[in-house]
């Protein structure tokens, strides 16, 4: 259920300049849906939050640059940091 909304999350994020739902998250949940795309391309996470919330097993990339995201997953990490931005998040 988790990956099913991260990527509609995504997906809606990337074709839009605007998304009514992004607006209304909490930091918390643009946290964890940016780094759920982390997760899923590939990373292996330093922080003891990251660790304990997605785990390292099949982690491949140290170095966030070297993380192969499409362009639709860079369009989305961009919006939600963005938003994380605007709204004052302490990642």
């Amino acid at each position: 259920m988790k990956k099913i909304f991260g990527y509609a999350v995504a997906a809606l994020l990337a074709g839009a300049v605007f998304a009514p739902g992004l607006a209304r998250a909490s930091c918390a949940s643009l946290w964890y849906e940016r780094n759920q795309i982390y997760k899923d391309a590939g990373y292996c996470f330093k922080t003891t939050r990251a660790i304990r919330a997605f785990g390292n097993s099949g982690c491949s990339f140290d170095d966030l640059n070297d993380v192969p995201l499409s362009a639709r997953q860079r369009a989305a990490v961009n919006d939600i940091v963005a938003q994380e931005r605007r709204m004052g998040c302490g990642n």
